[in-house]
């Protein structure tokens, strides 16, 4: 007895196996690469901008002072969500997202000229994108809601950032990246917009409310906080509040992000499924 097309379409598993992940990893790269430079950056933009969204709701949260702190952090995680959600379902370059491009490079599918070229108009892309946001929402008055307690939770949000000590920034950007890449790995074995956006709610929320760095949501959350606190907001201590203090955070969230997301996500994976067998 044959069976029907839709009868065989019934059968088909409801999410890639992993083995097939890894292939679609290293097929996704290749289309990456193809990207003109300003079609790249204008996703990268987006992409900036959509994980900024995720910060504006996350700090609405935070402003109010009547949660508990776990409540508080995981409603807040539960909010950041939306960023990844529209990078996933919208379409647009996350330079987090991007480590996973290892699997190709290793495979010799892309060059790594192709792959770093990437990455970097894609990191400054989402700088911009995460700027333009920053602007619209201070212009909006957004963090003078609650009697201003939403802006003070993101200058306390910035500061508390903002003093980290460069190993300690790292170390929370490889472990938030291992949780974005793997949530960035199941939107890829989806087959539905309701598979992916299920499938990123745990890893993204557990990154958010454990305090790890994203360097992504750092490009909102850092120069929101700093020009809030210079027009007034918030009474964080002002020797942490700095642009040199900034760019150090920026820098040790970014390479822990790459170790993270390249080397202990996408370079696993592609041990197992994607190395050719000698």
């Amino acid at each position: 007895m044959s069976l029907s097309e839709s009868e065989i379409a019934a059968l088909k598993p409801d999410a890639l196996a992993p083995a097939a992940i890894e292939a679609k990893a290293e097929t996704v790269a290749q289309g990456k690469v193809k990207l003109t430079a300003g079609r790249a950056f204008v996703l990268a933009m987006l992409a900036g901008g959509f994980i900024g969204f995720g910060g504006m709701f996350f700090g609405l949260v935070l402003g109010d002072n009547t949660l508990g702190f776990a409540a508080t952090r995981v409603l807040g995680g539960l909010c950041f969500c939306l960023g990844l959600t529209l990078v996933l379902c919208c379409g647009a370059e996350l330079f987090t997202g991007n480590s996973l491009m290892v699997c190709a490079g290793m495979s010799k599918k892309i060059s790594w000229g192709a792959l770093l070229k990437n990455w970097g108009i894609v990191w400054v892309g989402n700088l911009v994108g995460s700027l333009i946001v920053v602007a619209l929402v201070y212009l909006s008055q957004m963090p003078a809601m609650n009697g201003g307690a939403v802006g003070v939770a993101l200058v306390n949000v910035a500061a508390g950032k903002l003093a980290l000590p460069f190993g300690t920034a790292f170390f929370k950007g490889v472990l938030c990246n291992v949780l974005v890449c793997l949530a960035v790995w199941i939107g890829f074995s989806a087959r539905t917009v309701v598979d992916k956006i299920a499938g990123l709610l745990l890893p993204i929320t557990a990154f958010v409310a454990c305090g790890f760095e994203h360097c992504v949501a750092n490009m909102f959350f850092l120069p929101m906080g700093l020009l809030l606190h210079a027009t007034g907001v918030g009474a964080a201590a002002a020797e942490v509040m700095t642009v040199g203090n900034l760019v150090l955070n920026l820098c040790a969230a970014t390479l822990g992000n790459v170790v993270g997301g390249a080397v202990l996500v996408g370079l696993s994976y592609w041990f197992v499924y994607g190395r050719k067998a000698n």
